[in-house]
């Protein structure tokens, strides 16, 4: 009797060890429920996408980075605006060599009485004749900060948004007035000034030339664009 159950329990022993085995390698199918199954399928077709990106080390709503502003530098574009302050300086030039060739010093010559006259003067200083008369070392300078400022310019008229053409514009006027006075007062160690508006004998303006013009229209056309434009461009 005993000699029999311990057949029974080796048998049984033997059974499960060998199921187990079956399992362990797969030989044993598995029933799934398939309804467990549909869901399990309908929940990996369902998985939300990303509603995020990531950009750099931060994370972005992708719909947001979509409409983020592309801002295109103007590169090898901005030879455009270099022709621009080419022909402001082409034109200060011209002009302050017919002032010198054809004016008197200190003659006026009217244009539009009483508004406006020719008249041809030097200036030693900046603008307003400001340090004319600090003794010469004010040439170099005014000269190199001049210099340093058409450097600034030309780099930044390629690193400019494209699409900021005002700034643009204001950049390139910028820079030809600043080369244009920089010419002369490395040429002749002063600044040809011509343009003298005023009011009869009542009201005087500092007399001023192209190349001030170009600079003055430039600052005025970069301050429109930073206060109206820059930041409807990075909306």
């Amino acid at each position: 009797m005993t000699e029999s159950t311990d057949r029974l329990d080796s048998t049984k022993l033997n059974s499960v060890e060998s199921a187990s085995t079956n399992i362990a390698d797969n030989k044993v199918p598995i029933a799934v429920s398939s309804t467990h199954q549909s869901i399990d399928s309908k929940t990996m077709n369902h998985t939300p996408k990303a509603m995020y990106v990531t950009s750099g080390n931060s994370i972005t709503p992708k719909g947001k980075l979509d409409k983020m502003p592309k801002m295109v530098a103007n590169g090898s574009r901005a030879f455009i605006w270099y022709l621009l302050a080419i022909m402001v300086l082409i034109l200060d030039q011209w002009t302050k060599w017919l002032a010198q060739t054809k004016l008197a010093f200190n003659d006026p010559v009217p244009v539009i009485e009483p508004f406006l006259n020719w008249t041809l003067a030097y200036n030693y200083g900046a603008a307003f004749s400001f340090l004319a008369n600090a003794g010469g070392w004010q040439k170099w300078f005014f000269s190199g900060l001049a210099f340093v400022m058409a450097i600034f310019l030309t780099v930044y008229l390629i690193k400019a948004p494209r699409a900021a053409k005002l700034l643009s514009m204001g950049l390139a006027l910028m820079l030809g007035g600043a080369i244009g006075n920089l010419i002369d007062r490395l040429r002749i160690g002063k600044v040809v000034d011509f343009i003298h508006v005023h009011y009869a004998d009542v009201w005087n303006y500092p007399l001023f030339n192209v190349a001030d013009i170009g600079v003055c229209v430039g600052v005025a056309l970069i301050i429109i664009d930073m206060i109206f434009l820059e930041s409807k461009r990075n909306k």
